[in-house]
């Protein structure tokens, strides 16, 4: 599946660049995948194989009004292919596609505590001094980090947090005993 997701949203996102609508196909593809989530009997429509192409086709047409036809084009491809469960996949490897072509480089930190916007800055400015990247930082508190920093940059993680440090100190003893 992962293979498919790649293959679709590429070719999607080539004939956005070569349009030159880059923004307006990526904006117009998450609305659709938020609106297929946030709709549980939508979903279940466009995914069902007990409603025709032609019903879907037609549906389609009635929700996607002001649509991109290349878009309306590529859905339209996904219900022939019978590939629209895919939908979130595409999506998530369109953005991916999108972040690597604006250089864009999603940051999540989190800490035990609220940080002030100077440290998160500054944070976010040397993790982009040192990727050449334009960092997208994103925090959060979670309480159960008990202290330090947990940081996703791209797919990695550093820990460093309290919670787990004593995690490695107690498989350090256990390891031992």
């Amino acid at each position: 599946m992962e293979e498919l997701a790649r293959v679709y949203s590429r070719s999607l996102f080539e004939v956005a660049q070569d349009k030159g609508d880059l923004e307006a196909l990526r904006d117009q593809l998450g609305q659709f995948a938020d609106a297929l989530d946030g709709n549980r009997d939508l979903a279940t429509f466009f995914f069902s194989p007990y409603f025709s192409t032609k019903e879907k086709h037609d549906a389609l047409r009635q929700v996607l009004v002001d649509a991109d036809p290349y878009f309306v084009n590529f859905l339209d491809m996904l219900i022939d292919n019978h590939r629209m469960p895919v939908i979130f996949r595409i999506r998530r490897e369109f953005d991916h596609l999108w972040e690597e072509a604006h250089r864009r480089l999603p940051v999540e930190v989190t800490s035990a505590i609220a940080l002030d916007e100077q440290t998160l800055t500054r944070l976010g400015d040397e993790i982009g001094r040192r990727t050449d990247r334009e960092v997208e930082l994103t925090s959060r508190v979670d309480p159960g980090i008990l202290g330090g920093l947990v940081v996703r940059v791209g797919n990695s993680i550093v820990d460093a947090s309290i919670r787990n440090r004593l995690e490695q100190l107690r498989k350090t003893v256990a390891h031992s005993a």
